[in-house]
């Protein structure tokens, strides 16, 4: 184990001038160069990293050269289309609307996603709204196990454990959100011959934060060796609206508000950067607790191994087709 002796704030500093010029050079040799493509399209949420990259992408290509899809359906946050138009103005940039709410009803995404919380809270209706929350680092070291939250029209909450097959049933009709959405970019990149440029960072990537196919598909990732600190620290270089590099990180997929720590990492993304860099780098888990001034060792030797957990359930995710032999 190696030693840390900098505050958590300075392990992750980067030259943010230095990382995006870096970013956008690499960002015109795929896209010209090995992809062959005029440009690049991609999907807009109004959240830091979406935006981080379609500034990127300005940056390099030129704003006629990036197309940004904003794609609400009835779960959305209004402040995701908001934003997301706020960026693309600023940055210059041409956009589509696409509501897929229609195709997500043929789906019966919400119906199927409706049902399986149903044998939880029988009293579920499509009137109420909902999220999936895991409990937090405090919580110890119990099996993490996913929760449904209900909202009924009068306001009053519910929370009931979901079993393993209603958990299942669940993300897999929600992630058909994420796998339209995918569709109708790799549409407007075919019409436009673009390529189609994903915006997961260091943590996302790693976690298997993405759907297999949906948002975890792209022809370039930009900022995928960046922890979420550092795409902040892009994002203050680049002049991202203030107001989008203070809303918590959110998964905007289900009806009720709800971050990503709740949904899927479980501490603060800060804290996760910290830990993540100190499994990478072999560092103490005492030296890290130290660095996040929040974490005991015991409980940072614990993230260290939610972390390599969720990097073996993810490998999948990461696998491309398997062939049987060589064609």
């Amino acid at each position: 184990m190696y030693s840390v002796t900098v505050s958590g704030t300075e392990l992750l500093r980067i030259d943010a001038a230095q990382a995006a010029g870096n970013i956008q050079a690499a960002i015109r040799e795929i896209v010209f160069t090995k992809l062959r493509k005029k440009g690049v399209v991609l999907g807009l949420s109004g959240g830091v990293d979406s935006s981080v990259v379609a500034a990127l992408c300005v940056r390099a290509l030129g704003n006629d050269r990036v197309h940004g899809l904003l794609m609400p359906e009835s779960d959305s946050s209004d402040d995701s289309l908001r934003l997301g138009n706020e960026v693309a103005r600023q940055l210059g940039i041409a956009t589509t609307v696409e509501d897929i709410t229609p195709v997500l009803h043929a789906y019966g995404c919400y119906r199927r996603r409706d049902n399986a919380i149903r044998t939880v809270i029988p009293a579920f209706t499509s009137e109420c709204k909902c999220k999936l929350v895991l409990p937090g680092i405090s919580d110890g070291d119990r099996y993490a196990v996913f929760s449904v939250v209900a909202e009924f029209p009068d306001g009053t909450r519910v929370k009931a454990r979901l079993t393993p097959k209603a958990y299942l049933e669940v993300v897999a009709a929600t992630n058909f959100k994420q796998r339209t959405r995918k569709s109708l970019e790799y549409f407007h990149a075919d019409r436009l011959q673009f390529a189609v440029a994903g915006t997961p960072n260091k943590l996302e990537y790693d976690q298997g934060f993405f759907v297999k196919n949906g948002d975890g598909a792209a022809d370039l990732k930009p900022i995928a060796h960046l922890y979420k600190s550092q795409v902040y620290q892009l994002a203050e270089f680049l002049v991202i609206p203030e107001e989008i590099c203070l809303r918590p990180p959110t998964t905007d997929t289900y009806s009720l508000e709800q971050t990503q720590e709740e949904f899927y990492f479980g501490v603060p993304l800060q804290i996760l950067d910290l830990c993540l860099y100190g499994l990478d780098h072999q560092i103490d888990p005492a030296e890290i607790a130290e660095a996040t001034q929040a974490l005991s060792r015991e409980q940072v030797t614990r993230l260290y191994a939610t972390i390599q957990s969720k990097r073996r359930a993810s490998e999948y995710l990461q696998t491309q087709p398997l062939l049987v032999q060589e064609p």
